[in-house]
């Protein structure tokens, strides 16, 4: 959907025309902000729960409003409403643009737009699926996990799927907008055995409609989770300490993210929580490491079109051959470093003001074989897929649960592994990196990250990499 279809759609659907878009601009400039913005947002959600054998429980919900944001300098006021009548709409730009106090600003008279891309399917596509096919896919997955392996007893399934369309007009003559699928599947199941019992997950996430769950997209998903299960009756707990990790490709791509991204984003830099605030084209990592936070991969869960303030997706290079190269901006951290928007800026819905957020953080390919990494080991650990990962984006400082791993033993994978923790620091970790492999995957999992209350669907990846210490938190 391109910026004069999710006009029609407001204008036509709700009222809201170019008309009303000014004065409510023109308004939230009333008392001498330097710039005012409107976002309006409709989505429709769809969620299908599989548990105990069948499915028992659908909901629909609808999300409609509009958010209005006034800066002045680099101060924001903000106001949100859930109706689209022009009585509301100027009265919640009458409560952000208190934020200053001075003579009226003005607007521009009206709007253009920018080009971007095309990344996933421009119309609702969720819209006009059935029930009854939604609750065939829940089913599907339940019941194939249930007949996998008698040892599992209990499976769940959640299918969730949105049509977003939104539109951002502001003072300065801007007006996008976009509409944006997403459905993402969760899976996972219990199994008990000699007296244990045991439980994993497996989850797929895309900006995409029902085509995307083929039975072999079904298949691999129900495989995946019984398989992370039942591996677990072999696990063991690894030794405790200091000791080389091998990250597997696609999911560990979860560390980077987490330890080290939220660290690029340019408002932790601007204020000076983040560690590399004094870093800028400064090394960072080894030579062989390069990293990029990118919105155009096509259907990808992180992928955008435009940023929730109308800049048009692109990818950021952040660290170059180990030097870091850019942050991760919106409007008010570009406008105090002096750069461009990158395109990162983003909010969980209308009700907030955006920030700048990852969409898809990617290491680059190394010069490495895989294989020839595993064999580099003699005595460490494999580590597949995290949860429960715990940040301290200041320092940097992390601790993941490592929920599939393996011992790696004599440069070979051996037994799984159970109750492990990785516990380091992100930016030590990655001046650690000594092998980058030539295989970066990105996870097709349904990542969630939430910063200063807000969530949003983002994308992550990695090729196999060693890192020559990190503390496992084991047996002693």
């Amino acid at each position: 959907m391109d910026e004069d279809r999710a006009r029609l759609h407001f204008e036509e659907r709700h009222g809201v025309d170019d008309a009303l878009l000014r004065r409510v601009l023109r308004r939230g400039l009333s008392r001498g902000g330097d710039f005012s913005e409107v976002f309006l947002q409709h989505r429709v959600s769809h969620q299908v729960a599989y548990e105990d054998g069948r499915v028992n429980r659908t909901r629909v919900e609808v999300d409609l409003g509009a958010g209005v944001r006034v800066l002045k300098g680099d101060q924001t006021g903000y106001a949100f409403t859930e109706e689209l009548l022009p009585e509301s709409l100027l009265a919640a730009a009458d409560t952000a643009s208190t934020i200053a106090s001075g003579a009226p600003g003005a607007a521009a008279k009206g709007f253009s737009s920018v080009e971007i891309p095309s990344l996933y399917d421009g119309g609702p596509v969720w819209a006009e699926v059935d029930a009854g096919s939604r609750i065939a896919i829940a089913e599907r997955v339940g019941e194939r996990i249930l007949s996998a392996d008698p040892r599992i007893g209990k499976a769940s399934v959640h299918l969730g799927d949105e049509d977003e369309v939104f539109l951002v007009a502001n003072s300065e003559g801007l007006a996008v907008g976009d509409s944006r699928p997403m459905t993402h599947l969760w899976a996972s199941c219990v199994a008990e055995h000699g007296g244990r019992v045991e439980s994993n997950s497996s989850s797929r996430s895309r900006r995409e409609g029902i085509g995307f769950y083929r039975d072999p997209v079904l298949e691999e998903i129900a495989r995946e989770t019984a398989e992370r299960t039942l591996a677990l009756f072999d696990a063991v707990a690894p030794p405790a300490g200091e000791m080389p990790v091998v990250l597997a490709p696609a999911s560990s791509g979860i560390l980077l993210h987490e330890a080290m991204g939220h660290g690029f984003e340019a408002d932790f830099n601007r204020k000076g929580a983040s560690i590399f605030a004094d870093m800028m084209g400064r090394r960072v990592a080894p030579d062989v490491v390069s990293i990029v936070d990118t919105a155009l991969v096509p259907g990808a869960r992180g992928a955008l079109n435009v940023d929730d303030e109308g800049a048009p997706g692109r990818e950021t290079v952040l660290v170059e051959g180990g030097i870091l190269a850019s942050y991760l901006h919106d409007r008010i951290s570009a406008a105090h470093y002096g750069v461009a928007p990158t395109g990162n800026g983003r909010r969980e819905d209308f009700r907030w003001p955006p920030l700048p957020r990852m969409r898809v953080t990617l290491m680059r390919d190394g010069p490495h074989d895989p294989e020839e990494i595993v064999r580099s080991v003699d005595r460490g650990l494999y580590a597949v897929d995290f949860s429960n990962g715990e940040v301290a984006i200041g320092a940097g400082d992390y601790s993941f649960y490592v929920k599939t791993g393996y011992l790696i033993e004599g440069g070979r994978l051996t037994a799984p592994v159970k109750d492990v923790n990785l516990i380091g620091n992100g930016p030590d970790s990655l001046s650690k990196v000594v092998m980058v492999g030539d295989d970066a995957r990105i996870d097709e999992g349904a990542w969630t990250c939430g910063k200063d209350g807000q969530s949003v669907p983002v994308g992550l990846g990695l090729p196999t990499v060693k890192v020559s210490s990190i503390t496992v938190g084991g047996v002693e």
